[in-house]
């Protein structure tokens, strides 16, 4: 039962608290471990595309093992001190596994700059959670990069790992973690990353291929009982969940154009290269900065849905199981 009250802790640390900047973060320390083997590693094998290979996936596998032992070792030693102890560990590591309330907070900072009409601070508060270049976004497409971020975040952010976490706890959601945050550090298609980031970044997508289409139902569910349109959402997975550039992305950024009545996707610019990405949804009326807030009351509601549905799974698993 650790696992599950973890879980449930961690689940209420992070909507009450978020992540405070002034409390350390494993995914700070994850990518500090990132940029050391860039730096001190990575020029110690041969430029050539089969070695930029094997470097990259020898990262890959050492910092997403190293993320797994870690925290395990540390709670198994709590666990010998007091389960108190390990209780605590646990779910504060669940809590910054999550990133529910982190997505709704720096979300509606890109609806208020957005709703006040400061276009540049807009744009600013929305680089802080996209990684696309923003300083040629109108209106409308900071708004759409913000609700495409909190849709996919929605599945990086939540449902993975607390898919993960009701499996194995922190360690296995930490883990997948490390994974995520080398992809997002690692996984473009440039010149610097196109083989030394390829292993994170098809790792990535094993993690995220199941999970990511959970999201997507328990996302339909939101949007029903959120009021939105839960059968534009369905219809829209339905047709376009495949047609983003990503094999994960698209199941949710989907449902969510679909619950709008938007569209999402179409041409971004990365490292100032234009990138072609396939429109998701149906263009019924423009994408505006108040589709940000109705994307932030779906998130949350699917994030409460699935945290309950990973709950009773792991209660029904313990009651069975032992």
């Amino acid at each position: 039962m650790l696992i599950l009250h973890a879980m449930l802790i961690g689940f209420m640390l992070d909507l009450l608290f978020g992540d405070p900047v002034w409390l350390p973060h494993p995914v700070v320390g994850m990518g500090k471990c990132i940029t050391w083997y860039e730096r001190r590693i990575r020029p110690l094998f041969p430029p050539t595309p089969r070695f930029e290979l094997w470097g990259g996936a020898l990262l890959t596998v050492s910092l997403t093992l190293l993320s797994f032992l870690l925290p395990w070792g540390l709670c198994l030693l709590a666990k010998h001190i007091h389960p108190a102890f390990e209780l605590a560990l646990q779910s504060f590591w669940c809590a910054q596994a999550l990133a529910v309330r982190g997505l709704a907070e720096e979300s509606r900072h890109v609806f208020e700059t957005l709703h006040a009409g400061d276009l540049p601070a807009a744009r600013k508060a929305v680089a802080r959670i996209v990684g696309r270049d923003t300083d040629c976004l109108d209106a409308e497409g900071v708004a759409k990069a913000a609700v495409e971020t909190v849709a996919e975040g929605f599945c990086d952010g939540v449902a993975s790992p607390l898919l993960y976490m009701a499996l194995g706890g922190a360690p296995l959601a930490l883990a997948f973690k490390a994974v995520s945050t080398m992809d997002s550090m690692l996984g473009y298609k440039t010149e610097k990353y196109r083989y030394f980031g390829r292993a994170s970044a098809r790792l990535d997508d094993a993690a995220n291929f199941l999970p990511s289409r959970i999201a997507a139902l328990f996302w339909i569910a939101a949007a029903a009982l959120t009021g939105h349109d839960a059968r534009g959402a369905y219809r829209i997975w339905r047709r376009d969940r495949n047609l983003h550039l990503s094999p994960n992305a698209g199941q949710t950024e989907s449902a969510c154009a679909g619950s709008l009545g938007v569209q999402l996707g179409g041409p971004a610019r990365y490292f100032g290269r234009e990138v072609e990405k396939a429109a998701l949804g149906d263009a019924d009326r423009p994408c505006a900065a108040e589709d940000i807030l109705r994307a932030d009351r779906m998130m949350v509601c699917a994030s409460i849905l699935l945290l309950l549905a990973c709950a009773y799974l792991r209660w029904i698993a313990v009651r069975r199981f032992g």
